[in-house]
């Protein structure tokens, strides 16, 4: 099964869950081969989700948002072994709601449409940042 966008219960859960502070998004991304623009340009999902980028990045940093780690998928080691991701990154935004607001935004809505083109599968995780500690239980 494919997740390129969530449902509405998933978004409302989201909301709910309006505890302060900073959020982490970690995001698992698969890209087209061939975007798929309902106009029908012509793009590979790489460009596409470039052009997503340089689109959202304006509302991104004006929210708050940054990227605090990326990586380059490289193995599954444990997991299904059908599910490569092209891009694997962690977004951090001061807030739930700055994210609910970067949703919103018109200038953010408008490069959705080039992500919707680009991607073919994709994961986001929201998670609460922890501090490091020194094992991986704690």
């Amino acid at each position: 099964m494919e997740h390129t966008s969530f449902s509405k219960d998933d978004f409302d859960a989201f909301r709910a869950n309006d505890r302060p502070g900073p959020i982490h998004m970690l995001n698992l991304v698969k890209l087209r081969d061939r975007a798929d623009y309902p106009d029908g340009r012509n793009a590979t999902g790489a460009e596409a989700y470039a052009a997503y980028g340089k689109g959202s990045e304006p509302v991104f940093k004006r929210l708050g948002g940054r990227i605090v780690w990326r990586g380059k998928m490289e193995q599954m080691v444990i997991g299904p072994k059908d599910k490569e991701w092209d891009l694997c990154f962690i977004a951090e935004y001061p807030s739930p709601q700055a994210f609910v607001d970067m949703l919103k935004d018109p200038e953010y809505r408008e490069a959705m449409l080039h992500r919707q083109a680009g991607v073919a599968d994709s994961r986001l995780i929201r998670m609460a940042p922890l501090q490091v500690g020194d094992n991986f239980g704690t």
